[in-house]
């Protein structure tokens, strides 16, 4: 007899186990012979070393399963212990949906949902940095993320540096209440929201912790080497020139970089020109860079949206001539 404590860091418990630990009382039931107690982020086994060791294998599928499909059910559970490699079931899932990016929160499958969505998807095979750019709802950023998690799942990258152009989009930022933090979260809100749809808010908060997912202004770029990245600039229709020159030579090694931008919504003062503008011009044709343009056919919000959009796109003269 032995006693053996498990850690299941950066899950909440409740979703392995269930809320009413269900799902524990299950794996009880599988494992007469071991006494399984839950204590927080711990886990008590005590019985048999090889039986224990036997239990610990499994669980490590399970929470490679739940890690993967961001669910885990009791089915789940059975056909693990079914198999005798329990992680089989998940590969042959993923399989049969070739153009799926990831399984977000609750299992949920996120996926490009439009033709420009799935030829980010697709060009950021070949291309080590990806210009997106498009109008707002066309879910260029929500699919850049994806794509990051994916990475950040699959071990292709260490870690995820998410910027934007600290820009008042229309208030200023010093009469804000609240630290350097407080003021400046509102204005990445966007990027957090994306996050908690892909990944499960205990492992979300380890990472932010860690370090292993960054969220920051472009600013706190300077001078940084993002060796082993994915680096995600959004709203790069607000960053200058310069700016936009400094982020792009921050790659190092084994690092891919997608930038997103929407040109019809730029929040510079009127003296300085958006650096996308020039970068659109001069990057075009350079090896390992490709762009994808998003328009008002691939907006996944309300149908609403997409009329929004159209009725802005009317040329400025035309409303002249109403006048």
């Amino acid at each position: 007899m032995g006693e053996k404590t498990i850690k299941i860091e950066g899950i909440h418990p409740p979703d392995i186990f269930g809320l009413r630990e269900e799902k524990l009382k299950l794996l009880q039931s599988i494992f007469p012979k071991l006494k399984i107690v839950s204590r927080g982020e711990e886990l008590i086994v005590i019985g048999d070393k090889a039986e224990t060791a036997f239990f610990e294998g499994k669980l490590e599928l399970m929470l490679a399963h739940y890690d993967r499909f961001g669910k885990l059910t009791e089915e789940n559970i059975l056909e693990i212990m079914a198999r005798e490699n329990g992680y089989a079931a998940s590969v042959t899932a993923d399989q049969k949906d070739g153009d799926l990016l990831l399984y977000g929160r609750n299992g949920i499958a996120i996926k490009a949902r439009s033709p420009n969505q799935q030829r980010m998807v697709d060009s950021f095979r070949k291309h080590d940095m990806l210009f997106a750019i498009g109008p707002a709802g066309t879910g260029k950023t929500y699919t850049a993320v994806a794509l990051a998690v994916r990475a950040l799942k699959n071990k292709e990258v260490r870690r995820i540096i998410l910027a934007r152009p600290a820009v008042e989009a229309g208030e200023n930022l010093g009469f804000l209440p609240g630290d350097l933090k407080d003021k400046l979260d509102p204005y990445l809100r966007p990027l957090y929201d994306a996050l908690r749809d892909m990944i499960p808010p205990a492992k979300l908060a380890t990472y932010l912790e860690d370090g292993t997912i960054e969220i920051a202004p472009l600013a706190f770029m300077r001078g940084r080497t993002l060796d082993n990245a994915f680096a995600i600039l959004d709203e790069a229709q607000n960053a200058t020139e310069s700016q936009l020159k400094m982020f792009l030579t921050r790659m190092g090694r084994s690092a891919k970089f997608i930038i997103t931008g929407d040109i019809t919504q730029i929040d510079l003062p009127k003296h300085q020109v958006p650096g996308l503008f020039r970068a659109i011009k001069i990057l075009n044709h350079v090896k390992g860079i490709d762009f994808v343009f998003l328009n008002e056919r691939d907006v996944v919000r309300h149908d609403l949206v997409t009329r929004i959009i159209e009725a802005y796109a009317i040329p400025k003269k035309e409303e002249k001539n109403e006048k």
